[in-house]
């Protein structure tokens, strides 16, 4: 199912522009140097494949798991000797190129500068930390994008009907399909292969037609009922959340593992936990807070499957942490009252004092500096005259809060000078 020319590859649109790097190097007479980046099974090296058929050049590859720099410096001498024969112009497609070591990598650097050999390199990893910078700067970095499921289901419908593919002798349920493309997460490689699983097993036992159970025994993976848009989406989050906020551990990460396998987007689950990390944990345990948004942080940044394991630690921080909701109820109940029309004035000794003229308006005057006393808490009024005394935070007695439930009184008769 490799695609034939540009117009069959799946994703990447952001790259196929007329006058593309991409498409230079694919269609080009002169192409540039290219370093692909981006994650397994998004198009990487069918890419290269299709650089390989193009016309008028010598196409090698290269893996970074078994070549050196012998390897490398023998196909540059060719690409040299062929160059001064006025032979076809050579491109090197170097798969995996993060794992040739600084030296192998820098061996590549003469060549791509004078342009003896179209540099063609391949990494999952990112290049600025992985590919030395002279040879960064001479070739021109393409990130591509993970494959979504309209991708990979266009793929997989596609493979099914293709003569490349299983040429229409089966037909596929809305059902399998959905559920191997839920498997595939993205890598077009993993989907088709369970495709091809599931076809040979069809085959197999006479079957014209690839059912969810066909699927699901040739992947030797139970479907997880689960519709990112439909009830199963919406239920299973309430689940996870209400499991959070019962402190049910075990619970949360049964409700996190089912979101993880039917392969919904990390990003979401982590916005959720960033939500509850303040609606109902809030200043019981204010490093929830922290926990929360460095899960969401390092799942942008390392991706999936790892970052389930970041992810989790998450959950179970925020399952058996002391739990208030006393900052939603605070800041929502400070809201209505706004709503209200309970927005007075700001007391004058509150205003700017900074500009011409405040003096005289009475703005700034009467201030009271807290640092000034002992007690780094003054009587003063900060609310207007509307709310002036109204409590809207109230915290609980549970973990981090208490000391705060025992604190508070005591600051709010200072400051109402009650």
């Amino acid at each position: 199912m490799r695609p034939r020319g540009l117009d069959e590859l799946v994703g990447q649109a952001h790259l196929l522009a007329p006058g593309s790097p991409l498409r230079q190097l694919v269609e080009g007479d002169t192409p540039m140097s290219v370093i692909l980046w981006g994650p397994p099974g998004c198009g990487k090296t069918t890419i290269a494949h299709l650089v390989a058929h193009a016309s008028d050049r010598t196409y090698v590859a290269l893996s970074a798991l078994n070549a050196g720099v012998k390897d490398v410096r023998a196909v540059i001498d060719r690409a040299r000797n062929a160059r001064r024969r006025g032979d076809a112009p050579t491109v090197l497609f170097i798969d995996e190129v993060h794992r040739f070591t600084k030296t192998q990598q820098d061996a590549l650097l003469a060549a791509v500068e004078d342009r003896t050999i179209t540099l063609l390199a391949a990494t999952t990893e990112n290049p600025y930390f992985s590919v030395v910078s002279p040879l960064l700067s001479r070739c021109v970095l393409l990130t591509l994008e993970p494959l979504d499921d309209n991708d990979i289901t266009a793929l997989v419908e596609r493979s099914v009907a293709d003569e490349r593919g299983l040429a229409g002798t089966v037909a596929l349920e809305r059902e399998a399909r959905d559920h191997i493309v839920r498997l595939a997460a993205g890598d077009a490689r993993k989907a088709l292969t369970a495709l091809e699983a599931a076809g040979a097993s069809a085959t197999a036992t006479g079957a014209t037609v690839i059912d969810l159970v066909i699927a699901e025994k040739a992947v030797d993976v139970a479907a997880v009922r689960y519709d990112r848009d439909g009830d199963s989406h919406y239920d299973i989050t309430s689940a996870f959340i209400k499991s959070l906020r019962g402190s049910d551990v075990d619970a949360a990460l049964h409700w996190l593992a089912r979101m993880v396998v039917a392969g919904e987007d990390p990003r979401f689950i982590a916005r959720r936990l960033v939500i509850f990390a303040s609606e109902d944990v809030g200043m019981a345990d204010p490093t929830a807070l922290q926990s929360a948004t460095a899960a969401a942080q390092a799942v942008a940044l390392i991706g999936m499957p790892e970052g389930r394991i970041v992810l989790a630690q998450a959950v179970v921080h925020l399952a058996t942490a002391p739990k208030s909701n006393a900052v939603i109820t605070a800041i929502d109940a400070a809201i209505a009252d706004v709503r209200d029309g309970h927005t007075g004035a700001v007391p004058a000794s509150l205003r700017d004092g900074h500009y011409a003229g405040a003096k005289k308006l009475g703005h700034a005057t009467g201030y009271r500096y807290p640092h000034d006393d002992p007690r780094g808490v003054v009587t003063q009024q900060y609310a207007p005259d509307s709310t002036d005394g109204t409590v809207y935070y109230r915290p609980t007695t549970h973990g981090a809060e208490e000391p705060i439930a025992v604190r508070l009184p005591k600051l709010r008769a200072i400051v109402w000078d009650r």
